[in-house]
């Protein structure tokens, strides 16, 4: 099963650097399932991992110019301040026992799993419904800060509670809200991933001693080999025409997830 694990790492960081994002939302699961990792504190291993990977791959982003350092700015300060309050205060609000009727209970680890679960269906949807600004390449309207920075909180949130990146939304918002061509919107989206995904680790000091710094680092670089290998596949193939595959094995994915933990569990 490690093995897989491993595989999936591979698979992790290849999306990553193909389309700029979705790629973190297979981690947790991986962690989940393949490495039997407490989903509470996968996430706090998902951020970490996703935060230094989507770094590596930000990187040859940086040298083609292709990151818009204002919407960075609009969009990462209100993104990296809620993820910061949410792993810091909302998480450790939940309860243990989060729901019980008769003889089912859902714990916390459980309901942060079935979360994470309808963000993928939700990122799948994303992915396999072709986006209006699929053929955009230049635009001439002014960016519209205010739903930048709404849409920065809400993915902040999203980030902080289920150790997801986030870049499935953040990309629609930076073409359709920061008026970014496409290409520009995924080195921006890698750069506010870093940012929101680090914080979000570092928020959490109870995951921080409790981590496995070992096992995270070589995730991590086996990750950072997909990420490089998607990076250089990302110039010679469209990132739109690989979204709505990828964006249907997510949906089994996560369909897999709320099945198996509340009907055959």
């Amino acid at each position: 099963m490690e093995l897989i694990g491993y595989i999936g790492a591979i698979l992790m960081g290849l999306t990553l650097g193909l389309i700029g994002g979705g790629g973190s939302i297979l981690t947790v699961p991986i962690l989940v399932y393949l490495f039997h990792i407490d989903t509470v504190q996968a996430t706090a291993y998902s951020l970490f991992i996703v935060g230094l990977t989507s770094l590596v791959g930000s990187v040859s982003h940086f040298k083609q110019n292709n990151i818009d350092w204002r919407s960075v700015l609009m969009f990462g300060i209100p993104s990296v301040f809620s993820v910061f309050i949410t792993r810091t205060y909302l998480v450790k609000l939940i309860p243990e026992i989060v729901l019980s009727f008769g003889s089912i209970s859902i714990n916390k680890s459980l309901f942060l799993l079935l979360i994470f679960a309808l963000v993928m269906l939700f990122a799948a949807y994303s992915m396999i419904k072709k986006p209006k600004y699929a053929e955009q390449e230049k635009v001439q309207q002014n960016p519209n800060n205010t739903l930048l920075i709404a849409q920065g909180l809400f993915v902040g949130e999203v980030t902080g509670l289920v150790g997801a990146g986030g870049g499935f939304l953040i990309i629609p918002a930076l073409v359709i809200m920061a008026n970014l061509p496409i290409k520009k919107a995924i080195g921006t989206s890698l750069v506010i991933i870093v940012l929101n995904s680090l914080i979000g680790f570092m928020s959490n000091h109870v995951g921080i001693q409790a981590s496995d710094w070992g096992f995270m680092l070589k995730f991590f670089g086996i990750a950072s080999i997909g990420i490089l290998i998607g990076g250089a596949l990302s110039k010679k193939i469209s990132s739109e025409k690989l979204k709505p595959a990828f964006g249907w094995f997510v949906l089994i994915m996560g369909s897999f997830i709320i099945i198996k933990e509340l009907l055959i569990k």
